[in-house]
């Protein structure tokens, strides 16, 4: 079994930046496996500046959906960055796919791997209570995926105003 870690925090909390460091600790070259799906402007450069402040030492596989199945088939020896899960549960929402089901096979596979692996997650309950039905099936969601992927990771990371902590 690969080392398997989960990073979760606020917004920009400095989580990616924690992850991506400890990612290439584990090996070069590395492999960021990106979650977001640009449908608007602001969105298409906050990819962008998540592209520019990696460099060579990454090999980019861009998977909204079939984490699964990009873990399964990067699983080579390069240690992987799994950035992020609350956009990959967000996709899932809503193209109406099972979060659920997707969630427990992710938590299932984490074992299976043989190569490192890095996830990153947004906390997202510390604040008020959405107003609408969707934000609130949203936010526990999250926090029920990101109970599930931590107990099935072997290290949990808190970030904090760019500080990391550390949980598990």
């Amino acid at each position: 079994m690969g080392k398997s870690i989960l990073i979760t925090g606020g917004v920009r909390s400095g989580k990616s930046r924690l992850a991506e460091r400890m990612t290439l600790g584990l090996g070069q070259p590395a492999v960021y496996i990106a979650t977001a799906e640009a449908h608007d402007d602001e969105m298409a450069e906050r990819i962008a500046q998540h592209q520019a402040r990696r460099g060579p030492e990454w090999h980019t596989l861009a998977e909204p959906l079939d984490l699964v199945g990009a873990l399964r088939n990067s699983d080579s020896g390069a240690p992987r960055l799994v950035d992020c899960l609350t956009l990959w549960l967000s996709n899932l929402m809503l193209g109406d796919h099972d979060w659920q089901t997707a969630s427990d096979a992710l938590a299932a596979a984490i074992p299976e791997l043989s190569a490192p692996v890095v996830f990153v997650t947004n906390e997202v309950g510390a604040g008020i209570v959405p107003e609408n039905a969707l934000a609130r099936a949203y936010r526990d969601a999250a926090g029920l995926v990101n109970q599930k992927i931590a107990a099935a990771c072997d290290e949990l990371w808190l970030c904090v105003a760019g500080h990391p902590i550390k949980v598990k």
